[in-house]
């Protein structure tokens, strides 16, 4: 007898459960969901009373930002403006993947994603549930991490709903966990990249990318904060 290797992501139960989460985003809702690096929370990014709620949920100070997913680097012009060589670099070497590119926000951005700030943190997951999710709306979708501010990071379906479950509208189990390092943000909007956080991608890897690009400044030189 052979052993199932079926995808448990390709089965009938799974694909209706996408399609849950789906009808309950566009109805404003809260669905919790794998992605490739922690467990996240997201909402329709122009839903302003879904994004409310995603703040109420977390216990997150309005004035700290909200990062923002999309299917493709080519959804770029939905959220961001003015998005400079060095940043599309970035995103054509390590999108779908661990990197939160930090932008330009676009005036069609709700301000209370970003806190107010004029920026906005995007990132194209490499896994397929968020990537399915967006697709399925027609938008991007708020992607933050599945936790109380400050709290544990959730690589569990069971660590999710221990802090957030009395918010949830909806979990998307997909019976893997991810692999449990945050993205690593870097900010493309100073006079030179800044690596706010270095996460599942290394510095090196950040600086390797981009040391080859025309220098008009040495500012231009990507740096590290911390």
């Amino acid at each position: 007898m052979e052993d199932d290797k079926t995808d448990p992501m390709e089965s009938d139960e799974f694909k209706l459960q996408l399609r849950a989460a789906g009808i309950i985003l566009k109805v404003g809702g809260i669905v919790a969901f794998p992605t490739d690096t922690l467990y996240g929370i997201g909402v329709d990014v122009f839903n302003k009373g879904a994004v409310e709620r995603v703040f109420l949920a977390k216990g997150r100070d309005r004035d700290h930002g909200l990062p923002v997913l999309i299917g493709d680097i080519n959804e770029l012009s939905r959220v961001a403006v003015d998005v400079s060589p060095e940043a599309l670099t970035l995103a054509q070497r390590f999108w779908p993947g661990a990197l939160t590119l930090v932008l330009r926000r676009s005036p069609d951005v709700p301000e209370a994603v970003s806190g107010g700030a004029p920026t906005v943190a995007v990132r194209v997951p490499a896994h397929p549930v968020p990537l399915h999710l967006i697709q399925d709306i027609g938008g991007p979708i708020i992607g933050t991490s599945a936790n109380h501010a400050g709290g544990a990071d959730a690589t569990t379906v069971s660590e999710v709903e221990e802090q957030l479950g009395a918010w949830l509208d909806y979990v998307v189990d997909a019976g893997v966990a991810p692999r449990g390092e945050p993205s690593t943000i870097v900010d493309m909007t100073t006079s030179r990249p800044q690596i706010l956080r270095e996460g599942a991608l290394s510095s090196a890897e950040i600086f390797a990318a981009l040391e080859d690009l025309p220098k008009e400044d040495p500012r231009d030189e990507p740096q590290p904060v911390g």
